[in-house]
């Protein structure tokens, strides 16, 4: 697997949401390099398992939708008499 990277958009968008949750939840008076080192370290380090995590819900709900779609299929199966 290749190295989970945020786009600077992203990066620029998370560091005042992480800034804002430091401060307020931790008393924590952190800076802008402070706050792109961290999310850097938690995508480099959590990031993994958060993202192992999504794929296994998106093979959950696909794996369910496709049952339903088989469903579906075998509905439309016309009966067939075989006897003769």
């Amino acid at each position: 697997m290749q190295e989970l990277k945020l786009t600077p958009e992203e990066k620029a968008r998370l560091v005042p949401k992480l800034l804002s949750y430091l401060a307020d939840e931790l008393d924590v008076d952190a800076g802008q390099f402070d706050a792109e080192f961290l999310i850097d370290f938690l995508t480099r380090e959590v990031g993994g398992a958060l993202y192992n995590r999504g794929v296994l819900d998106a093979h959950a709900a696909l794996s369910n939708h496709m049952d339903a779609f088989a469903e579906v299929i075998y509905q439309l199966e016309k009966p067939v008499d075989v006897r003769r």
